[in-house]
């Protein structure tokens, strides 16, 4: 079993096994299942979360910035600020529903999935992809200083590639050159 399951050596239940969720349908979706998720972590339906959280699960399991999301909700005519964006995904982080995967400094991405795994990260494209949990091994971790638990271990494999040459879309995205 991996430290990513456990909660003070006890098998962690998720809060998503409780509720029923369509990841992989975006038709499934409908916004009454966003509002009922919301209020299943005591979230209060706002506009701002209703629209973000269509946005965000209606399209299966992703990987998004705040920047990207953002966007989205400017092409859906979501009338919402940046700022608004990053406290949404903030709150949705520390009720459960996102997670944070933190790839270089400030860039960090929010994972609708938030089961246990891992994941690749191409420094070329800038792109997050999902690495099952069972495709990793983590052994011999250090204990843990005194009064403190391991709460989780997160393995991030970054990629880029081999031939050395960037990636067309990040060099088009403004990337490094």
């Amino acid at each position: 079993m991996s430290i990513l399951s456990l909660k003070d050596g006890v098998p962690a239940r998720s809060q998503t096994d409780q509720i029923p969720w369509p990841q992989k349908a975006p038709a499934a979706c409908p916004i009454s299942a966003v509002k009922s998720r919301l209020r299943s972590v005591g979230l209060r339906p706002t506009r701002q979360r209703m629209a973000l959280g269509w946005l965000l699960f209606a399209k299966g399991d992703r990987h998004v910035s705040a920047e990207m999301l953002y966007e989205e909700a400017l092409r859906a005519r979501e009338p919402l600020s940046l700022a608004t964006v990053y406290n949404t995904l903030r709150q949705f982080s520390e009720a459960g529903l996102l997670r944070q995967v933190s790839v270089s400094g400030p860039k960090t991405f929010f994972d609708t999935n938030v089961s246990e795994h891992h994941h690749f990260y191409n420094e070329d494209d800038e792109t997050v992809v999902d690495i099952p949990g069972s495709e990793i091994q983590v052994s011999g971790l250090p204990v843990a200083p005194e009064g403190m638990v391991v709460s989780s271990v997160e393995v991030i494999v970054r990629l880029r590639r081999a031939d050395g040459q960037e990636s067309v879309a990040k060099l088009a995205g403004g990337g490094r050159a």
